[in-house]
């Protein structure tokens, strides 16, 4: 845990993990295929013991620690695994049946968790956990496609008001948001590969449940524009 950080800031972020995993879930059983929505609960267990194996390999301050090792320890147990989980879904038969079968609208609502993300950031800024690159006050504009996802969801996709190939960009747009919090957080924390933010690095994702950013919710996201890109891409009309 980060000392002296007020209690709301975990708590929040906490909260927000959580409610990711909910949305996720939601999306999952709202699937056009019984056979996706079945596996619901499975997944929920799974997800649920993956967010407990990174809450105690963070509290055990194995991601805090020896931080000049390559790969970052918090890439190779953390990320990594997330990243392959992807591939393998979208390479496989079984996977792509199953993420075609997912609803575009509930995967992009699923962005709205986004701006209370954004929020904890900053407040983490506030306290020097976070540099301010990573905030809406430096490189990160990741809250906008957190704040236009309902709108999106709703009028481009509840309604039809929304033109499918502008539905598209927006999902293009804010994979590119994503991927440059991502960069920048990455090149931000301490490790070989730190580029700057020498004066106040990204050290709060090394640290409880501050992990649970690159290791959880971010790659549900990723995975979520993934998916709707490559559903928009796929429709007949």
């Amino acid at each position: 845990m980060i000392d002296n950080l007020p209690i709301y800031i975990p708590l929040t972020f906490g909260l927000t993990t959580v409610g990711t995993l909910l949305l996720f879930i939601w999306t999952i059983k709202h699937a056009n295929a019984e056979t996706t929505s079945k596996k619901a609960t499975i997944i929920l267990l799974g997800l649920v013991f993956w967010l407990i194996i990174q809450a105690v390999v963070t509290l055990q301050n194995t991601y805090n620690t020896h931080t000049q090792l390559f790969p970052p320890k918090i890439i190779l147990m953390g990320i990594l695994p997330t990243i392959l989980i992807i591939l393998f879904l979208f390479a496989t038969t079984n996977g792509r049946q199953f993420i075609d079968s997912l609803p575009l609208k509930n995967l992009t609502y699923l962005n709205i968790v986004r701006v209370p993300v954004e929020i904890v950031l900053f407040w983490l800024f506030l306290h020097k956990a976070v540099p301010e690159l990573m905030t809406f006050e430096g490189r990160n504009f990741d809250i906008l496609a957190g704040l236009t996802a309902p709108i999106i969801a709703y009028f481009g996709l509840t309604k039809a008001k929304i033109s499918r190939k502008a539905v598209l960009l927006w999902n293009v747009v804010c994979l590119g948001l994503l991927l440059n919090i991502v960069v920048n957080a990455m090149l931000a924390a301490p490790s070989p590969i730190q580029k700057f933010a020498f004066d106040q690095p990204n050290v709060a994702i090394l640290y409880f449940p501050f992990s649970w950013l690159p290791t959880f919710v971010v790659p549900v996201v990723l995975f979520g524009h993934l998916v709707s890109i490559r559903q928009l891409l796929t429709m007949k009309h």
